[in-house]
């Protein structure tokens, strides 16, 4: 299946940006290259007036010292999205997973911890906070998060 070519048409202030990005400064080298890429995918549209082919794909990726599949997706978004979302990573709206353990989990554990432990123990394990918490509490948590929650107020 043949890969959509798009067109990069670069102004010139995102030129000036890019040149600047690649030969000013410090930047890290994920923006470098793409910055590269952008500037080649526009010398490269512009000489042939159509848009790059997966030759001349081929060719920005061995110049840039990545994959041909970096080249597509930079010319991929500067089209969709602009130069913005190219250089500059988008940021996550909310975290990965949330949190199990919320502030009033950590109370009640933490209170649960300090109660006398059952008749038979000597002191509170991981294990049986585990199974305390479970039945108690009816919160679900392994002994290794029980131990980071304990951890943090000693």
């Amino acid at each position: 299946m043949r890969r959509k070519t798009y067109r990069v048409h670069l102004t010139a202030e995102e030129t000036k940006r890019l040149k600047d990005i690649i030969s000013k400064g410090v930047h890290p080298a994920r923006q470098v290259t793409r910055a590269h890429i952008l500037l080649l995918l526009n010398e490269q549209d512009d000489n042939e007036g159509k848009a790059v082919k997966a030759a001349g794909q081929r060719e920005i990726a061995e110049r840039c010292r990545c994959t041909t599949d970096l080249v597509y997706t930079v010319g991929k978004q500067y089209v969709k999205a602009g130069i913005e979302r190219v250089l500059n990573r988008k940021k996550r709206e909310t975290p990965p997973v949330p949190a199990k353990v919320t502030g009033e989990i950590e109370a009640k554990i933490i209170a649960l911890s300090c109660r006398k432990p059952p008749a038979g123990y000597s002191r509170w394990t991981l294990r049986l906070l585990e199974e305390k918490s479970k039945v108690e509490l009816g919160i679900e948590l392994s002994d290794t998060t029980i131990r980071s929650v304990l951890k943090k107020h000693p």
